[in-house]
């Protein structure tokens, strides 16, 4: 038996005190009503209203039922809303992740989008590698996130892919650092800063085939973690420049775009495949709107399909 509907019917009964207006109000036939109820007062071994011509009136026991039934049903209304909020993505905690290097600018845009969209939900934010994304979408216990490819793609599914060029950082008073843009070939015979391999394997791949391809090779690879320690070594007078995208000026150091933009940081969000939930769309959307806006992304024009092997999505 269902308890709630049948308390249902049996609140309408007691409203109208009248089987046959109950029957109307609830577009039940008045037989079927009557056997209803009957079931109730069978589960609760209690009778609930004294029938008569007059109408249906609450019995003592029915009294009691009334008065406690009410707690239940709305605690049942409670719930069925939030279960809705849940369904809409409104309400609940979406956990999410990315990458460093983002901008605080985009981080912040990315938190109030979302909340804004999903004013009853919470996103739990972190900062990880792409590398650590994969692996805790895959294990389910990160719901969404924003990557870098080429990236680990198996059981994955990707929301629009985003593209932010590549620039160089340089010292403030390098000779390169006049010119409105650097051609990759100038940078020959410098050491390139980038951030552990592990971090993304495949990015830090295709970085350096893609700069060889245009004509640079680092002297040498130095392993730097975050963009103060980078910029703290390009300012120590060490042959090192830093492939990244347009960060917040500071002196000490400029950025110059790459002439042609042979380089860019191709992103776009993640989670687990069959998993897209309202909450998890919600975050895809507030996200694609927070990395256009705030993180100079765009949509790059339809490219030629490229050959799928694992990691390694770059053109050859």
């Amino acid at each position: 038996m269902d308890l709630l509907a049948h308390l249902r019917y049996f609140h309408v009964v007691a409203e109208e005190q009248h089987f046959g207006r109950a029957a109307t109000r609830l577009r039940l036939a008045q037989p079927s009503l009557s056997q209803r109820i009957q079931r109730l007062e069978r589960e609760f071994g209690v009778r609930l209203f004294d029938r008569g011509r007059g109408g249906a009136v609450l019995t003592p026991a029915g009294q009691l039922v009334l008065a406690q039934s009410e707690s239940v049903l709305d605690a049942a209304d409670r719930l069925r809303s939030v279960v809705e909020r849940l369904q809409d993505g409104e309400a609940g905690t979406l956990r999410a992740a990315v990458p460093a290097h983002l901008g605080g600018a985009a981080v912040a845009a990315l938190l109030t989008a979302f909340q804004e969209r999903s004013p009853g939900g919470e996103l739990d934010l972190r900062e990880l590698t792409t590398a650590e994304q994969t692996a805790e979408l895959a294990a389910g216990t990160l719901d969404a996130g924003i990557v870098r490819h080429p990236c680990l793609a198996t059981g994955l599914s990707f929301g629009p892919m985003l593209h932010q060029p590549l620039g160089v950082l340089l010292r403030e008073d390098d000779p390169l650092a006049a010119r409105p843009e650097v051609d990759l070939r100038a940078l020959t015979g410098r050491g390139l800063a980038m951030p552990p391999r592990a971090n993304s394997p495949a990015l830090h791949d295709e970085t350096l085939t893609a700069g060889a391809r245009h004509g640079f090779t680092p002297t040498a690879i130095r392993i730097v973690e975050g963009l103060e320690f980078t910029r703290a070594l390009i300012r120590s007078g060490a042959d090192l420049v830093a492939l990244i995208p347009d960060p917040p000026p500071e002196p000490g150091t400029t950025w110059r775009p790459l002439a042609g933009r042979p380089l860019s940081w191709r992103t776009s969000t993640a989670w687990r495949a069959g998993h897209d939930g309202p909450a998890v769309r919600v975050f895809a959307e507030a996200a694609d709107l927070a990395l256009r806006v705030h993180s100079g992304m765009f949509a790059a024009p339809a490219e030629r399909p490229r050959a799928a092997r694992p990691e390694m999505e770059f053109a050859l």
